[in-house]
């Protein structure tokens, strides 16, 4: 009689407590459930009158309070953005450029003292290179991110003619009327991260972080927030979704002066 080793049967236990079947494989573990998402993760995306909606309707008071510092973060973060400038990807033409470019670095943010102009970064781009549909997905979050500084995009053979596609995606940096770096085939070696990007642009002059007010008390957090209207357009402004750089050494070029080996010199 053919003995079944897989049956789960006494007399198979018996042969392998005497070492003619081998043991039995462990059992596999279940996987555990993936854990469920907090409230902020689950309501990342409603705005900040939906957001009253739900605290009113909430089952418990600990409920309620996360909901209404949800609902005063998105507050905070729409005040923002009405404060900026700008906030968004800004697609010009060739035409464009001196206006929206050139001479938009030369202007001075309301209360800037020193005279420091705005910071300008150009996108030129391509759909359908890979890399630099990736930059276009990062550059829309950092223009959110940073709405002080001013993006345009523009596409790169609109901009500068014959331009070649390894060229791309490509960046150039202005402020105050000058061109302070360019950036050439971001992203072309290997897949970059928006940090890094950020990083260069911030390293490169084109964006200066905002110091930061410290942190209030929750119970204190709201008292210049709440006459804001939970129904204004900028609360419910919709977020960015979330390519790339040949050697970092030979992708960022100087100030004026130390760009001569730049095969594409223009003057818009």
């Amino acid at each position: 009689m053919a003995i079944n080793a897989n049956e789960d049967t006494e007399f198979n236990d018996a042969l392998r407590k005497h070492g003619i079947l081998p043991p039995k494989p462990p059992t596999p573990r279940t996987p555990s459930p993936p854990p469920s998402p907090t409230l902020e993760e689950k309501y990342a995306n409603y705005s900040a009158a939906q957001l009253r909606e739900l605290a009113v309707d909430a089952p418990d008071d600990e409920t309620e309070r996360i909901l209404e510092l949800l609902r005063r973060r998105k507050l905070q973060e729409a005040r923002k953005m009405e404060m900026a400038r700008f906030g968004r990807v800004y697609p010009i033409a060739r035409d464009d450029y001196t206006r929206e470019v050139t001479e938009a670095s030369k202007v001075n943010e309301e209360g800037d003292e020193i005279g420091k102009g705005t910071g300008v970064v150009v996108f030129l781009y391509k759909d359908g290179i890979p890399h630099s549909d990736r930059a276009t997905e990062h550059v829309r979050i950092l223009a959110q991110r940073h709405p002080h500084t001013k993006f345009v995009s523009i596409v790169g053979d609109k901009c500068i003619a014959n331009l070649p596609d390894a060229r791309l995606p490509m960046f150039i940096i202005y402020r105050k009327g000058e061109v302070l770096n360019q950036l050439v085939s971001w992203g072309a070696d290997r897949e970059r991260r928006i940090e890094e990007l950020e990083a260069v642009l911030i390293l490169a002059g084109a964006i200066i972080p905002q110091i930061r007010r410290p942190a209030k008390d929750d119970d204190s957090d709201g008292s210049d927030i709440d006459d804001l209207s939970d129904d204004e357009p900028s609360s419910r402004m919709p977020s960015a979704s979330t390519r790339t750089n040949a050697k970092a050494p030979k992708n960022v070029r100087g100030k004026k002066g130390d760009d001569s080996d730049s095969d594409f010199e223009f003057d818009l």
